[in-house]
């Protein structure tokens, strides 16, 4: 282990983070694999990559590409001009525009921070991603811009339910020729429908697999990428996330000799060949801490499948380094033998976050330290005392009935969906919204 650079990671600034990994260089005495596991340090690295190519082996990501397709509005652009299926998206340039853009698009809103890595730390009011009910929300919120430090964007809002989280992982070598790759299902989050995977599955899905491939082979992504997707109501799997980074459920995708998307990686930097993934789809990965309280909140954990038989042979769940879709079927060390026990076959095909027999110090770090947060909760209530940087009293804003729009008339379904879309009532263009007040329309406290 080797300490990061003094006074924390910068990448407005990566000097210092020049500084420390040529230190660790030095100490190290031969070129080693750099992978950066985060979006600020894959922007960081990216942008000292040049000056470290004697001393790491590094994926080749030029023209700031991490930075890129990290940045909101970027990436927004991207996915237009390669057909990549993306929320409909608006940039204001002003106030006014972020209230008739919210209005346009339908309240609510998703609103979203162009560069959320330039947000300052304990910003009261300023989360990369925040959900907006009314216009005057969103006028306030843009005249923020210059604190938050980069550009505000307004998105269609997309209902979660539970099949709509999907995630694509991918290895990819030099001209986005994918190592190692496959898409998978968020069957619980934490928080609750909006947050990080709590159980996942590997399930191959053609749509979802063929967008990351072909961004990858657009951009010449060499590296490992994490994107998040979201089926809407028609079926479309929309893009809404890009990380340019190794997702924290990277595990998930590891075939049946154990070969995930970091060791691929690994293999194709130092130059050695990287095995033909075989087997994968249908594991399952569970972080055991948000597992249980997405469990809680949500109701009940998703059943476990019943053993049978492996996924079918030709199934698009992963890439091999030739860039051919459709590994073999699931196979585990030993599967072959008739004796070995069903249900430690389908042990097997469970990836925990923390818990592993053989080292139990993470699983129990993590375990205090949940119980430490849960205690603490605990005692804070008891004696009246709120969370940081929570309100006493909640505030809660209702959406006030939206003024301009034609209501239904009666027999429609009384959703106003987009322009000339089936049960929308009203003239097809949208109407210019009221202004917006400069005080949320309803307050209700409890």
């Amino acid at each position: 282990m080797h300490s990061g650079p003094a006074g924390g990671l910068d990448p407005e600034a990566p000097g210092t983070l020049l500084e420390c990994l040529t230190g660790v260089s030095e100490r190290i005495g031969r070129p080693a694999v750099l992978i950066a596991m985060d979006d600020l340090s894959a922007i960081a690295v990216s942008r000292v990559a040049p000056m470290l190519r004697e001393r790491f082996r590094i994926p080749h990501q030029p023209d700031n590409l991490p930075a890129r397709v990290a940045d909101k509005a970027e990436l927004s652009r991207l996915c237009a001009r390669w057909d990549v299926p993306h929320p409909e998206t608006v940039i204001p340039a002003s106030g006014a525009e972020a209230a008739e853009a919210a209005w346009r698009l339908g309240l609510p809103v998703v609103a979203k921070w162009s560069r959320p890595w330039l947000l300052p730390a304990g910003a009261d009011g300023l989360r990369s991603t925040m959900i907006l009910h009314t216009t005057a929300e969103a006028r306030r919120l843009y005249e923020r811009s210059a604190e938050a430090g980069s550009r505000l964007l307004l998105q269609r809002f997309l209902p979660a339910g539970p099949d709509t989280d999907w995630f694509f992982h991918g290895a990819f070598a030099r001209g986005g020729r994918p190592l190692l790759a496959g898409s998978g299902r968020k069957e619980m989050s934490w928080p609750v429908r909006t947050g990080l995977t709590a159980v996942g599955r590997w399930l191959p899905d053609p749509a979802v697999e063929e967008a990351g491939l072909r961004l990858a082979e657009r951009l010449g992504y060499q590296g490992i990428l994490d994107l998040d997707f979201r089926r809407d109501e028609r079926g479309c799997f929309r893009l809404v996330d890009f990380n340019p980074r190794p997702g924290a459920q990277f595990r998930l995708f590891a075939d049946a000799a154990g070969l995930d998307v970091v060791q691929a990686m690994y293999l194709d930097l130092t130059g050695q060949q990287v095995p033909t993934p075989s087997g994968g789809p249908g594991r399952v990965f569970v972080a055991e801490n948000y597992a249980l309280l997405a469990a809680v909140r949500g109701g009940s954990l998703p059943r476990r499948r019943a053993a049978g038989p492996a996924e079918p042979a030709g199934s698009a769940g992963a890439a091999g380094p030739a860039g051919k879709s459709g590994a073999s079927a699931s196979v585990l060390p030993g599967a072959d033998r008739q004796a070995a026990p069903k249900r430690a076959a389908e042990r097997g095909r469970v990836e925990t976050a923390w818990f592993a027999g053989d080292d139990l110090m993470p699983f129990l770090a993590m375990l205090g330290a949940l119980l430490g947060r849960g205690a603490g909760k605990g005692v804070r209530a008891l004696r009246g005392v709120p969370e940081q940087g929570r309100r006493t009293a909640r505030a809660v804003v209702r959406t006030p009935r939206q003024r301009g729009r034609s209501q239904p008339s009666s027999g429609s379904t009384g959703v106003t969906g987009s322009k000339g879309s089936p049960g929308s009532a009203g003239p097809a263009s949208w109407p210019v919204p009221p202004e917006a007040p400069a005080e949320p329309d309803e307050l209700v406290t409890r």
